[in-house]
């Protein structure tokens, strides 16, 4: 399948009613264009509507439903003729934090998403070559941050307020599409890691993993950040891909590892186009089954896939002279440890497509990582979920899901609250592991225009830390969040 197509649904703010994409290629109106996310042919019926992941999937938009002023000026037609498209996604939520979590709370928050897509083809005869950039609006106040104090954010698009440029790449498809080779700067989130049932979900684990994002300086090439890349794909034809990205390490120069705000900070325009860090190297390889047209059998995809980066990492627990950090007479520097690794796996199936219909019915995934390094916080990682599209009556478009993903932290990171609690002698919480749980609905108000009510229950936020704002250092008590989004797709 080609790649000439943009993947992803990627969100932004609500007072624009012009809002939410089409991918290249993507006509504006009808049905939905049945691209699988990550760019990868559509294995989900329960695929979204609408979804806040950079992998994004399937989109349409809300232009037919405004009438004269879906274009007025005529525009859209007159510029896809010359190979120039544009899309805009807005997504504005509210989350409130009921009960746990370091304090109880509620935030509003909003991104808006400018899209540009430049065929050479028809721009300059140049044949398979497109161009594509991506610029993030960020306003709001992250609930994980300020409320829950949770490792998985509860939501994708959390982040610093900022105005800032995603991605900026050249992709070029070769040997009828067989080959795909894109450079420039790019985010591993987009293609890498993917589950296509997944970009339901609220969560931000649900997009990027919270094993490569807590793992990875500055969280790794992921929303909001990204970094200069090369990404090779190839589709050699029957279900099978292969591709591999090259990616500058550390996206904004923070050089620590973990999904820290002071790293957006550093690279707050997303414009640092760094290339000297120590590279980071992601591989993977899918099998799609029973994608061709009219087959019996239901679709799905398993892949497996692994990153290694070449940088130097800090210990968690010994420090430069090889003392615990918790010693009183330690430096406080971490010793040095080489490199960063993991591997991953993901299933995604069809259980159940609605009969006459390619686009309703039941998926399920299951992801799960391992990162054996002793630089990394989180060693081990599984989510999995249902959703089902179409399942009320006269709510064809409308999806429901329910998820859990569990995080687990290293020995190291255990045994360096173990070591605090020896040299203290004070009581404290020992860290093990984070859970959440997410129930949700996504309802279709009209074509690109959504509505999704969530809910999250978070077990041992910051995988059991103690509460900062409790006297008795009591552990930060499990949160029960509920929220509610509109995306609305130009």
């Amino acid at each position: 399948m080609s790649r000439r197509t943009v993947p992803g649904v990627l969100p932004g703010t609500l007072a624009l009613m012009l809002l939410g994409p089409a991918p290249a290629g993507a006509e504006p109106t009808g049905r939905p264009v049945f691209e699988g996310a990550g760019g990868d042919p559509r294995i989900s019926v329960s695929q979204p509507e609408s979804t806040s992941q950079a992998s994004g999937g399937y989109v349409r938009s809300i232009e037919p439903s405004l009438g004269p002023l879906g274009d007025p000026f005529g525009l859209r037609p007159v510029l896809k003729a010359q190979g120039i498209e544009y899309s805009l996604t807005y997504i504005a939520e509210t989350l409130g934090n009921a009960v746990g979590g370091i304090r109880r709370g509620a935030i509003v928050e909003d991104r808006l998403n400018l899209r540009l897509n430049l065929d050479l083809q028809r721009l300059a005869g140049w044949d398979g070559a497109t161009v594509h950039a991506n610029a993030y609006f960020i306003h709001g106040t992250g609930l994980s941050r300020y409320y829950v104090g949770n490792l998985l954010a509860t939501s994708v698009i959390e982040a610093l307020p900022a105005s800032r440029l995603y991605v900026l790449w050249l992709d070029q498809q070769l040997f009828d599409g067989k080959l795909g080779l894109r450079i420039g700067q790019q985010a591993a989130d987009t293609e890498f890691f993917v589950s296509q049932t997944a970009t339901l979900f609220v969560n931000a684990t649900f997009g990027w993993p919270a094993i490569t994002g807590l793992d990875l300086p500055s969280g790794g090439p992921a929303y909001p950040l990204a970094s200069p890349a090369i990404r090779a794909k190839y589709v050699p034809g029957n279900g099978f891909s292969l591709q591999v990205g090259l990616y500058d390490g550390d996206p904004a120069g923070a050089n620590r590892p973990g999904e820290d705000p002071e790293a957006q900070r550093t690279n707050r325009t997303g414009t640092n186009f760094r290339t000297r860090d120590p590279a980071l190297v992601v591989a993977e390889a899918t099998y799609a089954f029973n994608t061709q047209e009219g087959a019996k059998a239901l679709p799905g995809d398993i892949t497996l896939g692994g990153w290694q980066h070449f940088g130097r990492f800090e210990s968690l627990r010994i420090d430069d002279t090889g003392l615990p950090l918790a010693d009183p007479s330690s430096t406080g520097i971490g010793r040095r440890l080489r490199g960063n690794a993991g591997i991953y796996a993901v299933y995604d199936q069809t259980l159940y497509r609605e009969s006459g219909k390619d686009d309703e019915g039941l998926g399920f995934f299951l992801r799960a990582a391992w990162s054996p390094t002793r630089s990394s916080l989180v060693s081990a990682y599984l989510d999995t979920g249902l959703a089902y599209k179409g399942l009320f009556e006269g709510r064809d478009d409308d999806t429901v899901g329910i998820s859990l993903a569990h995080a687990r932290l290293s020995d190291d990171a255990r045994r360096a609250d173990t070591d605090t609690i020896a040299y203290t002698g004070m009581p404290m919480p020992r860290r093990r592991a984070e859970t959440v749980i997410e129930a949700t609905y996504q309802a279709v108000v009209v074509p690109g225009f959504t509505v999704q009510p969530d809910v999250q229950l978070i077990l041992h936020p910051g995988g059991g830390i103690a509460n900062p704002r409790d006297p008795q250092g009591r552990r930060v008590r499990n949160a029960g969040v509920l929220g509610l989004r509109a995306t609305v797709q130009y």
